[in-house]
């Protein structure tokens, strides 16, 4: 999603904030649990426990996957109480520098070997500015009153690349009746997809009878008129970079549209491993901005 991205720790959370202080482009959180990702976790603060920096992610990957490949070492792939990996915010002064520079440290034991890794981050930030970005979060956590449900984010992700080649702007409207409408207009051409029956979740109408017989775009329009969809235009980039999110694999998507058109919501959902259960300890969820808020 993007090179850097703000680290927030708090007393009952890990969450990856990627251009959250940023209304140009997607806005990405990802939140953990601390028992999702941690046996133990201690944080104390003056900012009532809470500290954010800047991250670079590559850094922090190529960290974690040495980290993976050394606690699986030894002759079963490692065992949990031996091969243990602690992650440690600290200052070191180093080499050429006579300036201490925080560190998130990595500090890793396999079968065989040890390793410290220090991944650089920023200066962590300011009490005012853990005030803003806490102050963004909550606002990026308010959710749509209608959400639909994309099973398939796969399907969705072959039709966009198609669509790319057509226009970069794309229009998306969602119904209260499960309709999600794709479509992408130039001078030439229109392109379109729309999904029916969608599941939905939140504020829900049962669609009109009358309406079988005309086109998608005449539904829409007609369901907009009843106060009942909403549509909004995006970078079709934006929507593209988005559906990146399926590399984490989630059980499945729900999109939304805020209220007066702000922005396109989609929450990735997961399950509990084995079961059907949504996996609360796990949240991620992205923000498009909007270009034109149609006639809603």
């Amino acid at each position: 999603m993007g090179r850097v991205c703000h680290l927030y720790l708090t007393r009952d959370h890990a969450i990856f904030l990627h251009n959250l202080l940023n209304g140009d482009g997607v806005q990405c959180i990802a939140q953990f649990r601390k028992e999702a990702l941690f046996d133990d976790y201690r944080i104390s603060s003056q900012n009532d426990d809470r500290i954010a920096f800047v991250i670079d992610l590559g850094l922090l990957h190529r960290a974690l996957r040495s980290s993976v490949s050394i606690s699986l070492e030894g002759p079963t792939g490692g065992s949990a109480a031996s091969n243990r990996l602690q992650i440690k915010l600290v200052k070191k002064l180093p080499s050429n520098s006579r300036q201490p520079m925080p560190f998130l440290t990595f500090e890793t034991k396999g079968y065989k070997s040890a390793v410290v890794q220090d991944v650089p981050i920023s200066k962590p930030l300011s009490r005012a500015d853990v005030m803003e970005l806490q102050s963004a979060l909550d606002m990026a956590q308010d959710l749509p009153q209608t959400l639909v449900q994309v099973p398939d984010l796969l399907q969705l992700q072959n039709f966009v690349d198609r669509l790319k080649h057509v226009g970069d702007l794309l229009n998306v409207s969602i119904t209260q009746y499960g309709d999600l409408h794709l479509q992408v207009s130039t001078t030439l051409i229109t392109v379109g997809a729309e999904f029916q029956k969608l599941r939905v979740i939140g504020v829900r109408v049962e669609a009109p009878a009358g309406d079988g017989g005309a086109s998608a775009q005449s539904r829409t329009e007609m369901a907009k008129q009843r106060g009942e969809a909403l549509s909004v235009q995006v970078s079709m980039k934006h929507f593209a970079k988005s559906l990146q999110c399926h590399l984490t694999k989630p059980d499945s998507a729900f999109y939304g549209i805020a209220a007066q058109g702000g922005c396109l919501t989609v929450i990735f959902q997961f399950f509990i491993p084995g079961t059907r259960q949504t996996d609360k300890s796990i949240s991620l969820h992205c923000r498009l901005p909007v270009l034109d808020t149609g006639s809603s």
